[in-house]
């Protein structure tokens, strides 16, 4: 039997997510009991304004201060507008833009859209200095590859938010832009020295605090600097970061994500997240298969990491004071920010810099009516979570569209093989009628990437294509056989402005229609 004082007390240093677009009993019942609130992920939200509002006013009845949490950057993540594509430009446009007040607005403008969803706090803005570029997991999140361009930007978007009345969460301490792999499959670890790490990576973060940041996401990353444990779980950075000058309320990144399950698993992680200095615990997004391929609900996933606590403040491996002193600084974080009137949205205010920032490379000329989008990106990160393709439904308000999606299934042969007669990428463009202009789109164009090789390959039999990268850029000096427009966003905003760059190269007229096919074993 759980001691009724401590069950409390727990609660409220936890933040699940759960399944649905409607509260379920389990939720609705802790949150009476104190728990500290929840955080949207896409699965919960639904396209119309009013039902995301609704929800919220429902958990507010239930727990006045009830934090909620969007995971909501502008650009590729977007949970709000998960089902059509970000209208606000991302973190690397933002960078390559380089205009601080731009970006400042832009975090105003988030603030809005999740102060009319009943949401208080913003998963955003990305502190992570992005100086690999295979980086599986950042990439265009990121403001760019310097601290110092990263910083300016951090700090600006921290302002908008906040005095648009939302907290924001600046991620991923001590910084995830060097990792080679996604903390949502694997631990990912960094072999950078202190001082590194304190020239390129932390900067950021410092700017953040500097700008009054409410709240710090930890990164589930090894950095073998601070020793053998992930920054979450270890007392070495987070003592890092109050040494800093930080005293706001550090939160987890998501338990549920393998570096964590699969390691020490969830409520095993949750008791050494707290020893190590971590406030709040982000449970995670139920809806992820993760480790346990689906075999678990959104209260059992709760349940372990709330029982998992409870027991060990019960047989005092963990000092009750600690979960008190972080209880009471997520207690602050909710009476700071309080629910406001809701402003009225405008939309549409930055299509300027989209078009600033959206750069074509070489002469592009779509000649026909119709247009064939091959997209060869992989399935999307965890992170980015919605499979949902903004390019294909804005082409089709200009063009008549046909959208294949080609992803991991088509790989370049092994280029020291004979050469077979046919190839997958061969039959998938015998498809493409003759008369259609060919979109390809693509997010890795690196040299030798498959994405690279196939746009090669493409060129060869369609000469007239133009490639969109939604990644990042490529190197000034890089030459592609075929047209690139360079977007550093899979938006809405940033389709809208590659559909009028292909209108305006179009002689023909649109029919405005969308046909999404499959090729094979694509997704």
């Amino acid at each position: 039997m759980i001691d009724p004082d401590v069950a409390r007390l727990v609660r409220g240093v936890l933040w699940p997510g759960f399944l649905g677009r409607t509260a379920p009993d389990w939720l609705l019942r802790e949150l009476d009991g104190g728990l500290a609130g929840v955080v949207y992920f896409g699965q919960n939200l639904s396209s119309d304004p009013a039902e995301v509002a609704a929800l919220s006013a429902e958990l507010r009845e239930h727990r006045p201060e009830v934090l909620i949490g969007v995971d909501e950057e502008g650009g590729n993540v977007s949970r709000l507008e998960a089902q059509t594509g970000s209208t606000l430009p991302g973190h690397a446009q933002l960078g390559a833009l380089d205009d601080v007040e731009t970006t400042r607005a832009v975090g105003a403008a988030l603030a809005e859209r999740l102060r009319a969803a009943g949401a208080n706090v913003a998963l955003a803005p990305v502190a992570d200095v992005n100086t690999n570029p295979a980086n599986p997991v950042i990439g265009v999140r990121s403001f760019g590859p310097t601290a110092d361009l990263v910083s300016r930007h951090v700090s600006a978007m921290v302002v908008g938010l906040q005095t648009g009345g939302v907290a924001a969460c600046v991620k991923h301490y001590p910084g995830h832009g060097d990792t080679a792999s996604d903390s949502h499959l694997d631990l990912p670890r960094i072999d950078l020295d202190l001082a590194e790490l304190e020239a390129e990576h932390l900067p950021p973060f410092d700017a953040a605090i500097a700008a009054g940041v409410a709240s710090v996401m930890t990164a589930h990353i090894v950095v073998p600097a601070f020793g053998d444990a992930p920054a979450t779980l270890n007392p070495i950075p987070l003592r890092r970061l109050r040494e800093s000058g930080f005293d706001g309320v550090i939160i987890s990144d998501a338990l549920d994500m393998a570096a964590i399950r699969s390691t020490t698993g969830s409520g095993r992680g949750a008791v050494l997240a707290l020893e190590a200095g971590v406030d709040l615990l982000c449970i995670g997004n139920p809806s992820n298969l993760g480790p346990k391929q689906g075999a678990t609900t959104d209260e059992d996933d709760y349940l372990e990491v709330f029982e998992a606590v409870c027991a060990a403040v019960a047989d005092g491996e963990l000092d009750r004071a600690i979960v008190e002193r972080a209880a009471a600084r997520v207690a602050w974080l909710a009476r700071s920010v309080s629910p406001s009137p809701v402003p009225e949205l405008v939309e549409g205010r930055f299509s300027d810099a989209i078009r600033r920032v959206v750069r074509v490379r070489g002469e592009v000329a779509i000649d026909a009516s119709a247009i064939t989008l091959v997209d060869l990106r992989d399935r999307p990160t965890f992170a980015v979570a919605s499979a949902h393709d903004p390019f294909a439904e804005s082409l089709a308000e200009r063009f008549d569209v046909t959208r294949l999606t080609a992803g991991p299934s088509l790989r370049t042969p092994d280029p020291d093989a004979e050469a077979p007669a046919s190839d997958e990428l061969t039959l998938l463009l015998a498809t493409i009628p003759a008369d259609d202009g060919v979109v390809l789109l693509a997010d890795r164009l690196g040299d030798d990437t498959p994405q690279r090789l196939a746009v090669d390959r493409v060129a060869l039999v369609r000469p007239d294509a133009v490639v969109v990268s939604v990644g990042l850029p490529l190197a000034d000096d890089t030459v592609l056989p075929l047209p690139v427009i360079d977007t550093l966003a899979a938006s809405r905003a940033s389709a809208d402005r590659v559909t009028e760059l292909l209108a305006a190269a179009s002689i023909a007229a649109p029919t405005h229609h969308l046909h999404d096919q499959h090729h094979r074993n694509g997704s």
